[in-house]
C-alpha cells in the first residue's frame, strides 16, 4: 500500500451523519453532596421492605403484594430489593405452582416468567368460553386486556392459547384506541404505548421514566414507593452524568471526528446503549467500558464495511490477532489510531480487573474479539470477490459479526462475582439464548439498513440473499423477517426459562441488549440517523432535570 498514495485509494465510503451533540457532556464534572438524599432513600428502602415482608406471610394480601412487586420493577428501583421480591416469587412458587388463586392473574404470569419460573399458560383456558373464544366480559375490560396482552409476550414456542390471546387483545385495544369518547384521555395513551412497545421489549430505565408520572395519577399510589421511584431516579442520573462525562474526555482527547472521518462519532449513543444493558450503580465501571467499547465496535464496524481496502483489512485484521503494535506501517493514519484506542482501551480495564483479582477476565473478551474481527474480514472478502454467500453461509457469518456475542462478553467486564470463567466459556459457545439475541439483532439491522448499505460496495445482506434462495419480493422478506424476529423473542423467553448455566443477572443482559435493538433499531437505524426520537429519550435520561417534584 505504500506504493500508492493514499488520495488515490478507492474505498467504499460512507456520508454518516456527524454527531448531534457538541461538547455539552464536558460540564457534569460537578461535585454534588447526596448525603442528604442518600439518608431519605435509606429509611424509604427499610419502609417499603418491611411492607413486603408484612404482606408476605398473609394470604389475602399477596395479590397486593405481588401488584407491588410489579410497581417496584416497573419504577425502576427493584435493584433496592432484589433478595426480598426473590423470596416473595419463590414463597408464591412454593405455595401456589401453576395454580394462583389471586387476582390479576396476567400479572402474576408475567412477573412469574420474568424471574425464571416457567408457569404454565393453561391458566388462561379459564378465560375462553366452551366454544374456544374469550369470554364476553373481557372484550370490554380495558385493564384487563391491558394485562393480558403484556402477558402473551413471555410466550414460548408452540403455545398456541398465547399466540391467540395477543391476536385477541391486540384487536381489541386497537379498536378500543380508536373510541372518539377516549381520545386524549390517560387510558387511550396507555394503550397506544403498549401497542407500540409491550413492556417485555421496553428498556428498564425508559419505562421507569414513563411509568413514575403515570404511577403518580393512580389514586392508590404507594407514596413512600413514589418518593423513593423519583429519589433514586436522580441520584443515579447523577452517577450517569458523571459517567458519560468521564468517557467523554476520553473519546475527545482522541479527536475521532478529525482523526477517523468516515466513521460514526456515535460515543453518546453509544453510552445510551450500554446504559440500556444495565444502569444499576454497582456496574458503574462495567457500563463505562461497555460505552467504548460499543463505541470502538462502531469504528471497527465502519472501517471494515465503509472504508479500508481489502489488503489493508487483512494487515489490520493480523494485527489485531496477535494483539501487537507492530507491522501496521502500511496503513493509513485513521486505522493505526483505532487500533491503539482498542489496546488502550483494554488496558485501562485491566488496571481495574487487576485490583478485583480478575485480569486473566480479559482473555475471554480479547478471544471474542479476534472472532469478531475474523467474521468482518470474511464479508469483507466477500463483498472484495462480489461473492454472493448462501443464506446459510450469510447468517452463519453475520451472527458472529452482529457484534452481540462480543458485546455481551465485554460488558461481563467488571460485574463482580456474579460473573466466573464458567460464564465467560458459556459465552464463548453461543448458547442458545445469545444466538438467538444475535439472530435478532443481525435481521433487526438488515431490515433498517440494507438498502443504504447497498449503495455502496458493500457484503450483500440477509434481505437479499433471502429474496434469491425463496425466490420472494423485498416486501415478503421483510414480512417473513419481521416474523423471525418474533419467533427469536420467543426462544429467548424459553431459554431464559430452561437456562441454569449462568444467574439471572447475565440472563437480564441478553434480553436487556435485545431491548436495546428495539430502541435503537425498530422501523429505521436510530443510531446512525440519529433523530428526534433517540434525542428525545438521551435528553430525558442524561440532560433534563428529572421529572421529580418530592
Amino acid at each position: 500500500m505504500s506504493a500508492v498514495k493514499q488520495e488515490d485509494v478507492k474505498r467504499p465510503t460512507a456520508k454518516f451523519p456527524p454527531s448531534v451533540w457538541g461538547d455539552q457532556f464536558l460540564v457534569y464534572d460537578q461535585e454534588e453532596d447526596q448525603t442528604g438524599v442518600e439518608k431519605v432513600v435509606e429509611d424509604l428502602k427499610e419502609e417499603v421492605k418491611k411492607e413486603i415482608l408484612r404482606a408476605l406471610n398473609i394470604h389475602a394480601e399477596h395479590t397486593n403484594l405481588l401488584i407491588l412487586v410489579d410497581a417496584v420493577e416497573r419504577l425502576g428501583i427493584d435493584y433496592y430489593f432484589e433478595e426480598d421480591i426473590k423470596q416473595v416469587l419463590q414463597h408464591f412458587y412454593d405455595a401456589y405452582g401453576d395454580n394462583w388463586n389471586g387476582g390479576a392473574t396476567s400479572v402474576w404470569f408475567r412477573i412469574m416468567r420474568q424471574h425464571g419460573f416457567f408457569v404454565s399458560s393453561d391458566i388462561f383456558k379459564s378465560y375462553k368460553d366452551k366454544d374456544g373464544a374469550f369470554k364476553e366480559p373481557l372484550k370490554s375490560d380495558i385493564e384487563g386486556l391491558l394485562e393480558l396482552y403484556e402477558a402473551t409476550y413471555l410466550r414460548v414456542p408452540g403455545e398456541v392459547i398465547l399466540d391467540e390471546a395477543l391476536a385477541f387483545t391486540r384487536g381489541r385495544l386497537d379498536d378500543i384506541s380508536k373510541d372518539p369518547s377516549l381520545s386524549n384521555s390517560m387510558v387511550s395513551k396507555q394503550i397506544q404505548e403498549a401497542l407500540k412497545q409491550p413492556l417485555h421489549k421496553r428498556v428498564p430505565r425508559i419505562e421507569a421514566l414513563r411509568y413514575i408520572p403515570f404511577y403518580q395519577q393512580q389514586t392508590s399510589h404507594n407514596k413512600s414507593l413514589l418518593k423513593l421511584a423519583k429519589l433514586g431516579f436522580t441520584l443515579l442520573q447523577s452517577l450517569h452524568k458523571k459517567e458519560l462525562c468521564q468517557i467523554y474526555k476520553w473519546w475527545k482527547s482522541f479527536n475521532v471526528p478529525t482523526n477517523v472521518p468516515y466513521a460514526r462519532n456515535r460515543l453518546v449513543e453509544c453510552y445510551f446503549w450500554s446504559l440500556c444493558v444495565y444502569f444499576e450503580p454497582q456496574y458503574s465501571q462495567s457500563r463505562m467500558f461497555l460505552a467504548k467499547f460499543l463505541a470502538i465496535e462502531t469504528l471497527l464496524d465502519d472501517t471494515y464495511d465503509a472504508y479500508g481496502t481489502f489488503q489493508e483489512l487483512e494487515i489490520f485484521t493480523e494485527a489485531i490477532k496477535r494483539w501487537s503494535v507492530t507491522g501496521l506501517d502500511d496503513l493509513p493514519e485513521s486505522m493505526k489510531l483505532i487500533h491503539r484506542m482498542l489496546l488502550d482501551m483494554y488496558e485501562d480495564m485491566e488496571k481495574i480487573l487487576i485490583k478485583m483479582g480478575k485480569a486473566h477476565h480479559l482473555n475471554y473478551s480479547k478471544e471474542a474479539m479476534i472472532e469478531y474481527i475474523g467474521s468482518y474480514l470474511k464479508e469483507a472478502e466477500w463483498a472484495n470477490n462480489s461473492y454472493i454467500p448462501t443464506a446459510e453461509e450469510h447468517k452463519e457469518i453475520t451472527i458472529v459479526s452482529s457484534g452481540y456475542q462480543n458485546t455481551l462478553i465485554a460488558s461481563f467486564a467488571a460485574m463482580g462475582d456474579v460473573i466466573t470463567d464458567e460464564t465467560f466459556k458459556w459465552a464463548l459457545t453461543m448458547p442458545p439464548l445469545l444466538k438467538a439475541c444475535c439472530s435478532l439483532c443481525r435481521v433487526m439491522d438488515d431490515i433498517v439498513t440494507h438498502k443504504e448499505e447497498q449503495d455502496r460496495m458493500h457484503v450483500v445482506s440477509g434481505i437479499q440473499c433471502y429474496m434469491r434462495e425463496h425466490d420472494v419480493s423485498e416486501q415478503q422478506a421483510y414480512d417473513l423477517l419481521n416474523e423471525k424476529v418474533e419467533e427469536d423473542w420467543k426462544e429467548m423467553n424459553l431459554e431464559s426459562l430452561r437456562c441454569k448455566d449462568v444467574g439471572r443477572p447475565v440472563i437480564m443482559l441478553v434480553l436487556n441488549l435485545a431491548r436495546a435493538m428495539d430502541v435503537l433499531y425498530k422501523n429505521k437505524d436510530h443510531f446512525t440517523h440519529v433523530g428526534e426520537e433517540l434525542i428525545n429519550h438521551i435528553n430525558s435520561l442524561l440532560v433534563d432535570d428529572a421529572i421529580l417534584i418530592y
